[in-house]
């Protein structure tokens, strides 16, 4: 195949309104948006969905912008209407372990219930037990014990006080006989008190006398104290038992309320009833802490405080009023938030809590349901990482606050006890991240068995193009825009081509069409239309290219003003244009640069300058090895080859990386070695490999646009254009002011399958064929070879050489090479 010149009409594919069968997208907003090119991840992703068994959570794939996070996000909605309603999640305190709160699993909306019914048996404790105490049944029994223990009391007393009188001692209680002192007095003879002056008349054996009766008048006392003790305490269990006996009934009935209105079957309700009873326990033995006193006892509210808060359940998860298994998308993972917390309060120098400060994170929350992540997110925290890989091989979730173990002071201990938790995992990565985790960590990544791959582009169809129109509908009315004309979705598909670099396929990063399909409503809007035409779309896009092209504007001056060499007409021997492509992130466009080659005789072979001073990217540098071993390829038949070449592109200072412009080095140093002017007006971009063929490239369109501006800002002549590859044909979608000057004759493309056909377009001249005397003397390649042979000699010892003057070049068919 030779040179082909393109047409006008081949250079971009344009879309007919017409085709699209509506008017203006408002008559599409009854029509369901679809995965529009996502064929394979949907089925996938409800694959995943619905997957029951263990082990199989999603991984999806894709590009920022592809709606992987929203597609994904509304077929859990739709697939989370399908399941049941999970159930609450309470955490109760446990009364026999503090430290380690009890986690209850109650039927969707019975936990909301069982919080309400345990405020409410709290109050009816506080309202009613008093009352009850006040009950003159309760009374009677109450004053009965404390009767009979007064009477035994009393007598005990009777007999101390004879036992002092025996023994000339006055006894009296003090004020305050609940804490157990008395006084005693010793008294004379006559049976007045024994005064210091009369006490020091006394002989010796009167006062051991006293003192060993004083000794047994303190023991009896003792006696007296522990037995009056030890029957106050019988009195007072008595007294707690006889009020137990009495309001055991009422608060019995009370907690059966409890358990009649929980009438649902739940997989707890032996918790549950253990539970309510423990509680019943804890109530009656605490009676005394309802007694109202005369006087307020501030100690004993605080106590009856905390009695009633254990009575508290913390409801963390509550899915009173749901519809369905729960959806959540965390995209602030950390710990706290995905995985639960324990709030702490500093009292004194020391953090306290206790199982009503339990919060539940997005694990808990999404029990049942699906939960959506983002691998850079998880990535980013190691903590976060390590107790999710946890909780993936055990399916338990401990809540624990992390960081307490370096807690600047010290902290009351909880341990909440783990819950099992049901839930699929969706987590969404990039490729590059996807494989850095199945690399890095398969044990994390076998149990995401379900991949869900979202592609960047899809095959443009009718049905495709339908769809499109339908997204664009939606969007519309989801952020509450003037709907487009069928020309300005004609307009926005055209875009999704040029996006994707295929006239026969769409692009799938929507994100793009959301921004260009808001830019133009804001265009219309200003010139108050009613609808978006597709001038709108086309002002959007320039008004975005004018917002983003300040550098190259700024690189494209620097050749007007002369500070960047280029030439854009006549011809240069060793010397083409070649095409690259400048990304900034946002925005990327074509811009040419100057290639330049040279050669001499020499035994250093094929120079790449930008790689000896490490401006260059390993594909740039296979491109060039590439190029030398074709090159090697085409003269072996004179190897070893004496060559010394350099190929460099003139005024680059940022590097250089792709292998798009090794057709350029090429043509440059195959002009260079034949002494061949090429055309300057003929930019040229491709990869060659080493059966000489032009590979297709990237930037096509940006490429040949750059170009083109720089022609125009220098003048454009009528003979000059581009050489790309042939099978970079079906990526041409160029704007249209530059198929317009192509349809003019102002601008040309041309393609090449060979880089041999594009050196016969830039040289004017025949590439050549190979034949038994070597190249043909007038063709590129004869040239070529000529200058090879020179340098050859030029290498070869004096002696040598006139040796080989006498043989004229080339050899008879059948006779050896000769090598030198």
């Amino acid at each position: 195949m030779s040179i082909a010149k393109l047409s006008a009409a081949e250079l971009r594919l344009t879309v007919d309104p017409a085709t699209l069968d509506f008017a203006d997208t408002s008559e599409l907003l009854d029509q369901a948006l679809p995965w529009i090119g996502q064929e394979r991840a949907e089925q996938a992703a409800r694959f995943g969905l619905r997957m029951q068994q263990p082990d199989y959570h999603l991984f999806v794939l894709g590009e920022v912008g592809s709606g992987r996070s929203s597609l994904l996000l509304e077929m859990m909605k739709q697939e989370a209407l399908l399941r049941p309603v999970p159930p609450d999640l309470c955490y109760l305190h446990n009364f026999e372990v503090p430290e380690h709160p009890l986690a209850l699993r109650l039927p969707a909306g019975e936990g909301r219930l069982l919080r309400q019914l345990m405020a409410e048996f709290a109050k009816t404790l506080q309202s009613e037990i008093p009352k009850r105490l006040m009950d003159a049944d309760v009374r009677a029994g109450c004053e009965r014990l404390e009767g009979a223990y007064k009477a035994e009391e009393s007598a005990a007393y009777v007999e101390l006080s004879a036992f002092a009188e025996a023994r000339n001692f006055g006894l009296m209680r003090e004020q305050g006989r609940e804490q157990g002192r008395m006084v005693f007095t010793q008294r004379d003879e006559a049976g007045e008190p024994l005064t210091a002056a009369k006490a020091m008349t006394l002989t010796p054996a009167q006062r051991s006398a006293c003192d060993a009766a004083e000794e047994e008048l303190r023991k009896q006392i003792g006696r007296f104290l522990e037995l009056t003790r030890a029957k106050e305490l019988v009195m007072l269990e008595q007294l707690a038992a006889l009020r137990r006996q009495l309001l055991k009934p009422m608060l019995d009935h009370a907690l059966q309320q409890i358990r009649n209105r929980l009438r649902k079957q739940i997989k707890d309700a032996v918790k549950l009833g253990s539970y309510l009873d423990r509680a019943l326990q804890e109530v009656l033995a605490s009676l005394e802490l309802f007694q109202q006193g005369e006087e307020p006892d501030e100690g004993r509210a605080a106590a009856l405080a905390e009695l009633l808060a254990r009575l508290r359940v913390n409801l963390v998860v509550d899915h009173h009023g749901s519809s369905g298994a729960p959806v959540i998308s965390d995209d602030n993972p950390v710990f706290r938030s995905l995985f639960g917390s324990i709030e702490y309060e500093a009292e004194r120098d020391l953090l306290v809590t206790d199982f009503s400060r339990i919060r539940a994170g997005s694990l808990l929350k999404a029990h049942g349901g699906f939960l959506m992540l983002h691998l850079r997110d998880l990535l980013t925290d190691e903590a976060v990482w390590e107790k999710l890989r946890r909780f993936l091989r055990s399916g338990r979730l401990q809540i624990e606050e992390a960081g307490m173990a370096l807690a600047p002071i010290g902290a009351v201990s909880l341990q909440p006890e783990p819950v099992d938790v049901d839930v699929k995992l969706v987590l969404i990565a990039s490729v590059e991240d996807f494989y850095l985790v199945q690399e890095g960590d398969p044990d994390f990544a076998r149990r995401f068995r379900c991949k869900v791959d979202f592609a960047e582009s899809f095959a443009a169809t009718p049905e495709a193009r339908r769809a499109t129109a339908i997204f664009v509908a939606h969007s519309c009315r989801k952020l509450g825009l003037p709907h487009f004309s069928a020309p300005a979705v004609a307009a926005l598909i055209e875009q999704t081509h040029r996006e994707a670099e295929d006239q026969a396929r769409q692009s799938a990063i929507f994100a793009h069409s959301a921004g260009l399909l808001m830019e133009a409503a804001a265009v219309a809007r200003a010139r108050d239309a009613a609808l978006v035409a597709s001038e709108d779309v086309q002002a959007a896009l320039a008004a975005r290219q004018h917002r983003h092209d300040y550098p190259e504007q700024r690189l494209q001056e620097s050749i007007t003003d002369g500070e960047r060499l280029l030439a854009v007409a006549g011809t240069r021997v060793g010397q083409v244009n070649g095409l690259t492509v400048v990304d900034l992130g946002d925005y990327q466009f074509g811009f040419p640069v100057r290639v330049t080659a040279s050669t001499h005789a020499g035994e250093e072979g094929l120079l790449n300058i930008e790689r000896e001073v490490e401006m260059s990217g390993p594909i740039h540098d296979k491109g060039v090895l590439i190029l030398h071993s074709h090159l090697a390829g085409l003269f072996a038949h004179i190897t070893p080859l004496a060559l010394n070449a350099a190929v460099v592109f003139e005024q680059e200072y940022n590097g250089v990386e792709g292998d798009s412009a090794s057709c350029a080095e090429f043509y440059a140093l195959l002009s260079a070695l034949a002494g061949l002017p090429l055309r300057q007006g003929i930019a040229v971009t491709g990869a060659l490999n080493q059966h000489g063929e032009m590979l297709p490239v990237g930037g096509i369109n940006e490429k040949i646009e750059g170009y083109f501006r720089s022609c125009e800002l220098l003048g454009l002549d009528g003979q000059q254009g581009v050489l790309i590859p042939h099978r970079n044909r079906r990526h041409l979608m160029l704007a249209p002011r530059l198929v317009d000057a192509v349809a003019a004759g102002r601008f040309h493309i041309y393609t090449a399958e060979l880089a041999s056909e594009g050196m016969e377009l830039l040289s004017g001249q025949a590439f050549g064929t190979l034949g038994p005397h070597g190249y043909a003397p007038d063709s590129v390649l004869g040239r070529a070879q000529k200058t090879l042979q020179d340098y050859r000699h030029a290498c070869e010892p004096p002696a040598r050489a006139a040796g080989r003057a006498l043989r004229p070049f080339g050899r008879r068919h059948g006779e050896p090479r000769q090598r030198g």
